[in-house]
């Protein structure tokens, strides 16, 4: 019988800040970024091999475009990535003069817009833009944020959820049909209880929404990943024996495999001693399904 919700570490790669995983039922592949690392990787899980490739600048987030390859979103800027040649192709600088921000987190709605937050890579001051990008062009949607993470959008379309990290804060916004966002509030937050301790909970990292409705965040350290149900209710943890999940991917040929990746990032040498996997990609299996992955259908 399969257990489910039961980690373990699938592929020990020791990255620095793991994150942004992407499953591609194109190739039946799971594909995330190590952003300190510069490494965009690409993991099989039928036979256990990986590939990576060197990106231009730190890579935030890479998306899967519906004529294949991926737009992968960088420190310094957009690029068109062929996984094929190995190549990277600038498409647009975002935020050129900001130059201590670097973009981070991304997503791809049902209509195929792009959706990525930027951050101040130093994590002090609120530079972070939540942006839209279609064939209309990029448009900033929401600012005022420290570190970004995110997008996420329920199944109907009809709501998209955004992280502030350093709050501890998950907002939902209305979606409409056009791509813009309206009536930002409060989703959910951590350390509501006034728990202790430096990190407290942990902090809220990236988000995915499952083919139910359930919101599940990774929690930076926080030793695992939260899920909520559609109003906002904490339904479940799963925990996992590293302390910094950043974000979960659905993937397999039923969308209940669940991969998780981590970081190194933030721990001591003790740390590092006592989690000998932090960096690693962990997978467990779900009993809800996941959304299929979109693709980028303007480029």
């Amino acid at each position: 019988m399969i257990q489910l919700f039961q980690p373990t570490c699938v592929f020990d790669l020791k990255a620095t800040l793991g994150e942004g995983p992407v499953w591609s039922a194109r190739d039946h592949a799971l594909w995330f970024v190590d952003i300190k690392q510069k490494r965009v990787h690409r993991y099989d899980p039928d036979i256990g091999s990986h590939q990576s490739f060197l990106a231009p600048s730190e890579p935030g987030f890479l998306a899967p475009k519906n004529r294949g390859g991926f737009v992968v979103g960088c420190k310094t800027g957009l690029y068109d990535f062929d996984p094929k040649a190995g190549t990277f192709t600038l498409l647009s600088h975002v935020e050129p003069g900001l130059p201590t921000n670097r973009l981070n987190d991304g997503f791809v709605d049902a209509k195929g817009r792009l959706w990525f937050g930027s951050m101040d890579d130093d994590e002090e001051k609120p530079t972070g833009r939540l942006y839209r990008y279609d064939a209309r062009g990029l448009r900033v949607m929401d600012n005022d944020y420290v570190i970004t993470n995110g997008p996420a959008v329920s199944p109907d379309g009809q709501t998209l959820y955004h992280n502030d990290t350093l709050k501890k804060h998950i907002y939902a916004f209305d979606l409409d049909d056009h791509g813009d966002i309206h009536n930002k509030r409060l989703f959910a937050q951590l350390d509501r209880d006034g728990k202790t301790g430096e990190h407290g909970e942990g902090y809220m990292d990236g988000p995915i929404v499952d083919s139910e409705g359930q919101v599940w965040v990774g929690l930076f350290f926080g030793w695992g990943v939260h899920v909520y149900a559609p109003d906002g209710t904490l339904i479940r943890k799963v925990n996992l024996p590293v302390s910094n999940v950043t974000k979960i991917a659905f993937g397999g040929r039923d969308l209940k495999t669940v991969y998780a990746t981590t970081a190194a990032k933030g721990l001591s040498a003790d740390d590092l001693k006592s989690q000998p996997l932090a960096g690693g990609l962990f997978s467990f299996r779900s009993d809800v399904a996941g959304q299929p992955q979109n693709e980028i259908n303007f480029l």
